[in-house]
């Protein structure tokens, strides 16, 4: 099974821990004082991934175009949303009567990643990208409390949260790109 998430721990230990630094350099970013580890998790993992840090301590799939932690604000529980690039939906490559002639275009490639198309682009042609969304929740097990204040040892327990959410999105995901292929 492919990871959809990683850590990328040559490059952090290469640049002499540059999310621990990060971490302690943005710890405005935490809010201290809930029993619940989700909200700082969820900045662990917003410091830990573009645009806040990039490239990202957490890397994931060339098919993952965003993943974005937050907290349901109906039950504080933890949620994940998952955006990834797919296929067309298949009515819609079964038959090219829509198309009429017009050129449309997919999710263009640079080096290997998938990109938005520019303004230029859209100047030009009609786009159809197909993406999925998931939205999921993700269970606490595993993730450290939150730090009484940014005076404790916050840059390990970012680490360890960033960790726990990296198993858990794979979890989630890596089966979904599996089955894309």
């Amino acid at each position: 099974m492919a990871k959809a998430f990683w850590i990328d721990q040559d490059f952090d230990r290469d640049r002499h821990g540059r999310y621990a630094a990060h971490v302690e350099k943005n710890l405005p970013e935490f809010e201290w004082g809930d029993i619940a580890p989700v909200r700082f998790a969820c900045a662990a993992w917003r410091l830990a991934t573009p645009p806040s840090l990039d490239p990202g301590y957490v890397r994931w799939d060339r098919r993952v175009l965003d993943a974005t932690c937050e907290r349901n604000t109906w039950d504080g529980t933890l949620i994940a949303r998952v955006r990834i690039v797919s296929p067309l939906p298949e009515p819609l490559t079964r038959s090219r009567a829509w198309w009429r002639d017009r050129g449309w275009q997919g999710w263009q490639e640079l080096f290997g990643q998938y990109v938005e198309p520019t303004q230029q682009d859209f100047a030009r042609s009609p786009f159809l990208r197909a993406t999925l969304l998931v939205e999921a929740p993700v269970p606490l097990a595993g993730l450290p409390p939150e730090p009484e204040g940014p005076h404790e040892r916050v840059e390990e327990s970012a680490q360890r949260a960033v960790a726990v959410l990296v198993r858990e999105l794979n979890e989630l995901v890596s089966p979904i790109l599996d089955q894309l292929g």
